[in-house]
This record gives C-alpha cells, sequence and structure tokens, in this order.
C-alpha cells in the first residue's frame, strides 16, 4: 500500500538548553551526551552555525540544518524538500507545499535505505521501511535535522539504514510564555493556465514558560492545511497536526524528565501525475500546459445505477489513480530522561509508543456471486467476465445473496472501494548507561528494544453515488458475504522485534579523537499469511472459510496455503571513527562502519512461495574527509566508498499498490561530497554545496532460469549522477531576502540504463519584511514571501525505478508556486 505506516513520532526532543550546549547532532539521549563536548574536550572549541547550516565535529560525514534555515522555508514544508540543501541529497516533492509526499535519495539511495528519525526513534515504515515525507513534524517546532552521509549512531533501532540517516529534533519548550502563530495563503502561479490551485494553512503555538520554581515548562502547538490538487481537476489535502511537549528539569546538572504527544492526521488523495505519464513517450514532456489535465472519468460522474434483475456492469467512475484516497490518523507518546547516577555515571532512557491506522489504494470490482471456481473472497485472478481477458485485477466474490448496490438482486458486477489498509502498534525503548573513566575517556553500554505489530488487511467499502467513498476507512465497516464474512484482498499479520546491544569508547589523546563502537542487532519477523499464495512475487488469493481453502489449495497443488514462518537475523557490526584536529579550525576525519539491512515484509512473504528467504544487504561503508570552522566558514568535503553485498533496490508500483524489490547482487558505490557556508560580514551569506556519485552493478542479475537482465558495469536506476547548487541571503533594512538554487543530474528509470531521465535545475526565492523595523511592539512579526521553482522548470520528479522496465509511472516536478504569510508572536 502507498501509506502502510508512518511513525511522525517517538523519544522526546534533547533538551540541548538544559543538558548541553552543543549535542553533537545524535539520534537519542544517550548518543547526544555521550558526544557532548563539554564532557570530553576535543582541541579546538567548535564553530556554530553560519546561516543556518552547521557541520557537527563528528569521524562522520553530517551536515546540519537548522531552525534559521528552516524557517525561511515555505511554512507547512517537508523537512526533507529543506534537506535538498545537503551535499549527497536529492528530494522531489509531489506539489508544491510538502503535503503530498515525494521520491527522496541520499548518496543515491532511496528512502527505504535510509533511517530517519525524529528525537531518536525512527519514522521509517516497519513493513518496507519506506518514509512518508507528507506526515513530517511542523516544522516551526523543528530545532534542527541533521543528515549523516555514512552509519548511524550504535544504539540507532534500525533495521534497514545501510545508506544514512537523518534526525530531527524537536525544540525544547522556552523558559517564558509565549504565543506564536503564522496565516498562509498559497497558489499555483506556473505556466499553462492551471487555474486556481489554492493552499491555506494556520499554525498556532502557545508556550506556558516557567510554571513552577523547579523549572516545569511545556508547549502546545496546532496546525491545519488545505490545498487543492496540483494537477488535475480533482481532489486535495487536508491535513491537521497537533503537538505537545512537558519538560521537568531535575536539578542543575542536565538531568531532565519529558513527555510529549503528537497526532496527525491526513485526508488527501493521490493527486501527483503518474496516471497521465505512464509511458516512455511521455517521460520528455515539455510542453508546461501537458501537466494540468483532467480526469478520465468525467468527473463529476455517476456510479452505474442498479436495475433489478439486470445484471449491471460498472463504470469508469471513481477509479481514476488520483481518485484514490490516502487517509492516515498517526499518534504517540513519547518519553526521554536523564539521570546522573554519582559523579562519573549517567542513565538515560527514552521510551515511546506509536499508533498509526492508514490506507492506500482505489477501487476493485465486486461480484454479487461466488467467483468461476466456487469460492468467496478477494482473488487476484483474470476478469470473471471474461476469462481470456487476462486482466490480472484484484476481484471481489460475495456469496449469493449479496445486494451490492441495492437494486434487489444479486446479479451485477460493482463498482467498490478496495484500499490495503495497515494499522501498526510499534513500542520502543533506548537505554544507555555512560561512565567517565577520566576527563579524556568514557565509554557507554546501550540496550535498544523495537517491537511493531504489522496488521495489513484488504477488505472493501462502498461507493457513494458520485464515485467517492463512504468511509475512507472501510475496515470500519466492510462489506460482508452471504454468512458475514467480509472477503478481502490481503490478510497478514507480522511482528518485527529488534533487540540490539551495542558498546561504544570515545577518548582524546592530544588532537586525535577516537570512536570505537559496535552494535548487535538481533532482528525477528513473524509472518502470519492467512491467504494463499499463488506465486513467488507474493500474489495472493484470499479464499473465505477452511473447507473452502483446503479445496482451493488441493485443486491448485502449486499454491500455498496459509502459513506462519518466523524470520532471524543478526550480525555483528563495527565501526570506527577518527579525527584530528590540525588547527582549532581545520581537521581531518575518517571513518569506517558495517552495516545490515534486513528484507522487508513484501520480500518475505514472497518467500513463503519457494520457502527460501532472501538474503540480508549488507554493506562496508567508508568515509575520509577534510573540515574547516570558524565563527564565519562551516566547509567540509568528503570521499566515500561503500561496498554492498545482496543489494536490495525496491520501489513502490501505484498499478499492483505494492513494493516491488529485487536483489542487484553485489555493488560499489562511491563518490564525493561537500559544502561551504560562508558569511563574509553580518548583511550577507553565501551558501555552496555539491555532490557525485557513481555506483557500478558488477554481474547480470538473473531473470528466469537461462536468463539474464545485462546490468553489469550499469548504475543503479533513480539516483542522479550529480547535484550542485547554492543558497545567497542578504539582510538591507527591514528587508531580508533569500534566494537557493540546484541543478540534479541525469537518472535511469532502469538499471540496464536504457531508459535516461534528464536533468533539471529548480530555483526558488524567499523574502522577509520585518514589522518591528516600523513598530518595536512588533518585534516577533514579519511577512514572508515564497516563490518555488521560480523559473517554472519542467521536469520529472519521482519515478518508479526497475530492473528492465520501460513503462513506469513517473510524477511530473511541482510548478511554480507561491506562498504570502504572516508570522506573529510575542
Amino acid at each position: 500500500m502507498k501509506f502502510k505506516y508512518l511513525l511522525t513520532a517517538s523519544a522526546v526532543g534533547i533538551a540541548a538548553s538544559a543538558m548541553v550546549a552543543s549535542p553533537a547532532a545524535a539520534q537519542s539521549t544517550g548518543s547526544a551526551d555521550f558526544d557532548d563536548e563539554n564532557v570530553i574536550v576535543v582541541s579546538g572549541a567548535r564553530a556554530t552555525d553560519v546561516g543556518g547550516v552547521d557541520i557537527p565535529d563528528s569521524p562522520k560525514a553530517k551536515v546540519q540544518i537548522d531552525s534559521e534555515l528552516i524557517g525561511r522555508q515555505t511554512p507547512g514544508q517537508t523537512i526533507n524538500d529543506t534537506l535538498n540543501l545537503v551535499p549527497g541529497v536529492s528530494f522531489t516533492n509531489n506539489d508544491p507545499f510538502g503535503s503530498l509526499g515525494g521520491s527522496f535519495t541520499i548518496r543515491g539511495f532511496s528512502s527505504d535505505r535510509i533511517s530517519q528519525t525524529f528525537d531518536g526513534v525512527p519514522l521509517n515504515d516497519s513493513g518496507n521501511y519506506a518514509l512518508y515525507t507528507n506526515q513530517m513534524l511542523d516544522p516551526e517546532i523543528i530545532e534542527y535535522a541533521t543528515v549523516s552521509l555514512g552509519s548511524t549512531d550504535v544504539d540507532s533501532p534500525t533495521a534497514s539504514a545501510a545508506g544514512g540517516t537523518i534526525n530531527i529534533r524537536s525544540k525544547v519548550p522556552d523558559d517564558e510564555f509565549g504565543v506564536l502563530t503564522s496565516i498562509t495563503y498559497g497558489n499555483i502561479i506556473s505556466r499553462g493556465d492551471p487555474g486556481d490551485r489554492m493552499m491555506y494553512r494556520f499554525f498556532g503555538k502557545i508556550e506556558t514558560g516557567e510554571l513552577t520554581a523547579g523549572g516545569l515548562k511545556a508547549y502546545i502547538s496546532a496546525s491545519r492545511t488545505e490545498n487543492d490538487s496540483t494537477f488535475s481537476n480533482y481532489g486535495g489535502v487536508d491535513k491537521q497536526q497537533y503537538n505537545a511537549k512537558l519538560f521537568q528539569p531535575l536539578g542543575d546538572n542536565g538531568d531532565f524528565i519529558s513527555i510529549a504527544g503528537h497526532y496527525n492526521q491526513n485526508r488527501n488523495n493521490f493527486n501527483g501525475s503518474p496516471s497521465n505519464f505512464s509511458g516512455i513517450e511521455t517521460y520528455a514532456i515539455q510542453d508546461p500546459e501537458d501537466r494540468f489535465y483532467d480526469l478520465s472519468d468525467g468527473t463529476p460522474c455517476t456510479l452505474v445505477d442498479g436495475v433489478n434483475g439486470v445484471q449491471d456492469r460498472y463504470n469508469s467512475c471513481g477509479t481514476p489513480f488520483e481518485r484514490r484516497y490516502n487517509p492516515s490518523n498517526t499518534g504517540n507518546i513519547r518519553g526521554n530522561s536523564r539521570f546522573s547516577i554519582g559523579d562519573s555515571l549517567t542513565l538515560t532512557v527514552d521510551p515511546s509508543f506509536q499508533y498509526v491506522k492508514a490506507n492506500g489504494g482505489g477501487t476493485s470490482i465486486g461480484y454479487e456471486g461466488f467467483s468461476p471456481d466456487g469460492f468467496t473472497g478477494g482473488i487476484f485472478r483474470t476478469d470473471a467476465r471474461n476469462p481470456q481477458r487476462n486482466n490480472r485485477s484484484t476481484q471481489y466474490y460475495y456469496f449469493g445473496g449479496t445486494d451490492l448496490n441495492g437494486d434487489g438482486d444479486t446479479l451485477d458486477y460493482v463498482t467498490i472501494l478496495s484500499p490495503s489498509h495497515t494499522q501498526t502498534r510499534r513500542y520502543g525503548v533506548i537505554a544507555n548507561l555512560i561512565y567517565d573513566i577520566d576527563a579524556n575517556n568514557r565509554v557507554r553500554l546501550a540496550y535498544t528494544f523495537d517491537r511493531a505489530r504489522h496488521r495489513q488487511t484488504g477488505t472493501a467499502g462502498s461507493l457513494l453515488p458520485n464515485g467517492e467513498p463512504v468511509d475512507v476507512f472501510p475496515i470500519n465497516d466492510p462489506l460482508l458475504d452471504n454468512d458475514g464474512v467480509a472477503p478481502q484482498k490481503r490478510n497478514r499479520l507480522s511482528y518485527a522485534t529488534l533487540n540490539q546491544v551495542s558498546a561504544e569508547y570515545r577518548g582524546e589523546f592530544g588532537n586525535l579523537v577516537a570512536q570505537v563502537g559496535v552494535r548487535a542487532p538481533f532482528f525477528s519477523r513473524d509472518l502470519n499469511q492467512y491467504c494463499v499464495t499463488t506465486d513467488a512475487s507474493g500474489n495472493v488469493n484470499c479464499i473465505n472459510g477452511d473447507a473452502d481453502i483446503a479445496a482451493y489449495v488441493a485443486a491448485n497443488p502449486s499454491y500455498v496455503a496459509p502459513v506462519s514462518a518466523k524470520y532471524k537475523y543478526d550480525k555483528l557490526l563495527p565501526n570506527v571513527g577518527l579525527t584530528y584536529n590540525f588547527t582549532d579550525a581545520f581537521s581531518v576525519f575518517a571513518s569506517y562502519a558495517k552495516n545490515l539491512s534486513v528484507p522487508g515484509t513484501d520480500s518475505l512473504y514472497g518467500s513463503l512461495f519457494v520457502g527460501v528467504a532472501p538474503v540480508p544487504e549488507t554493506s562496508d561503508s567508508f568515509d575520509l574527509g577534510l573540515r574547516y570552522q570558524t565563527g564565519n566558514v562551516q566547509a567540509q568535503v568528503s570521499g566515500w566508498f561503500n561496498r554492498y553485498n545482496n543489494r536490495l533496490a525496491s520501489a513502490y508500483d501505484p498499478v499492483l499498490d505494492r513494493t516491488i524489490t529485487r536483489n542487484l547482487g553485489t555493488v560499489d558505490k562511491y563518490g564525493i561530497d561537500g559544502s561551504i557556508s560562508w558569511k563574509p560580514s553580518d548583511p550577507f551569506l553565501l551558501y555552496v554545496f555539491g555532490s557525485y556519485l557513481k555506483s557500478d552493478i558488477k554481474d547480470d542479475v538473473q531473470t528466469g532460469a537461462n536468463s539474464f537482465a545485462a546490468t553489469a558495469g550499469k548504475r543503479e536506476a533513480g539516483a542522479p549522477k550529480f547535484t550542485l547548487g547554492a543558497r545567497a541571503q542578504a539582510e538591507l533594512g527591514p528587508v531580508e531576502l533569500g534566494a537557493q538554487i540546484k541543478r540534479t543530474g541525469v537518472r535511469y528509470l532502469n538499471d540496464i540504463n536504457t531508459v535516461e531521465l534528464p536533468g533539471y535545475t529548480v530555483a526558488d526565492l524567499d523574502m522577509r519584511l520585518s514589522l518591528g523595523h516600523f513598530n518595536e511592539d512588533l518585534e516577533k512579526a514579519y511577512v514572508q514571501i515564497n516563490v518555488t521553482n521560480l523559473l517554472d522548470e519542467v521536469y520529472i520528479g519521482s519515478a518508479s525505478t526497475g530492473l528492465t522496465t520501460s513503462g513506469a509511472f513517473v510524477n511530473i516536478g511541482p510548478p511554480r508556486a507561491f506562498t504570502a504569510s504572516l508570522i506573529w508572536g510575542f
């Protein structure tokens, strides 16, 4: 499903102001505390950020984007879009306002190989590791976001991060009472005359300030966003988000307890552009007006009226890709704490609970009777009305007597809602015990637990006469057959469990700082497949009733009956990092890490057909770089090399509504990343960044008993060859101007490199007018204008990659748009 899972939450943000002066952009409380430079003094003081860009002192290549720069982007924009300003990162939005998701890579690795965390706990789907970037934290309460272009911290609760990490930190409550509001209006102003495609957003935050003499403080925030579909004449986004955090210091030595909550609700359609751009002849689209189109079902439209005594057929009303709803409810409670046990021993504990209810998918055909085989249920097979048609669509067969369209008979084929539904409950905790041996040496032991119950179903629901769902969550009231059972297209339950122990040492030896660590993850997946598996790709037929299942399998001996299985993965993963400080400003760093990526549920469920589980992906990652930091310069350049074994590549297929995984064998990846942020004087800032990437698939990939895809020597699909960008910023009295531009190089749509997607250039503009310049009572008030894709570049954004495919779906990048915001606070 498109929206299986999003964890927009986790263990609470570090209280930086109460704990440390400069935590090293780590993921958990323990990692931040362990890397605290005030505990181990490193030669050369860390420079602060320059224009919102910071480069943490670390043996790993990292770049941090702080709230000062985050706040200059479009209000409500997903943080992943802002991270396009980091070398090696490539993100393509499906809309200008950050509400519809997009495609994301770091050093060529897609989001299912990137661990993205919020206050230390992963946001990746527990099943397929996907990231859903349109449900990220409101940017107004993000303190900073750090991209680690190498490996994870030793206590990271991840089973898939072979390609880097993103760590998002939420802000700590303020010491003083305050209010912040942001009101935004936006619209698309591109070539091609799309008409009004409006966006509205409101954000509000209340800070309590210190409520007690002991420093208890909190904040609450809420936001609401609505916007029209970007490309089609139908649909849009309705999103609301709520956050709260309570923080209690414990003494004056940095100890604290914090508890926070988060809730996010999205009601949106798949308003990208894939159904209009699904063939190779459309990939080179150049005319701006071709981006905007009307839906193929003639919306507004009407479903076929049922006629008693007649076998009614269905029409296309409500069936286009863009009419699929993609609803989600996500919530969490998260805790964070630090306790000093004596002068040299520290304990940190970060517990969390997360919940999601979400689905994705569209319509199917419901038949008011048995399948041609005489069974009821959801079956992925040829069209029952025309078996020779070989239309591999999902169809639902209801026991005779179920009247789906209310016409008084049970003869009909009816269009019904049939999304792929997921409910997940996830529990986690990260605990660290840190011991300071002396002023220059410290060690830590960590334990990480993460367990997710992942329930995936596919029951159907009814549509209104205009093709709209009666309920976007049909699981609330599913359509039942004559026996009171709900036919469905999938029915499975999995438990993903991680128990991880890790240890790390950090020491200073003059100008040399060394970090040596090891993590030992013990990961298991308990799979329960309640449907009949029909092939190695994981396709299923969900037959209702144990007796009918037995008969169906007997009639199809090559199929696999419902089954349960458990897969276990574990490996010892060492990492080593060194930093040498030549001067207070200039240093060299190097690191090595062994990484593990466990197969996701889609490939594991598919393996039940052959009885052999996919092997995990392993990698060896090396980084070597130079870093220069002063009060007005932040600069870094790093070369890197990764060797991957059993390189698993995944892509979402919007037609089949599932993730397709392929094994590319051994792949070497290497390249160079660099950035420099320079503030020559207070009014001016210049930031330049870039990256180059090369990947090399070593062997041809076997596709059959005697067939191979010609992948040897080719590049992996979906990864741009290079990125190059810059941002300039100036303060001119009451006006602050910013402009940024990024060039993304060509990518291949497939792993045999026969379809090339052209490169593209996107420029953005932002402007602030300070109202405090005219009235000192409005010190924290300003008007902000943002224009995205200023040149209205027509380009291909996200794309569904494959091994040999040349007919995948692609999304056109968002057109030129603007937002105007009034930000006011006191």
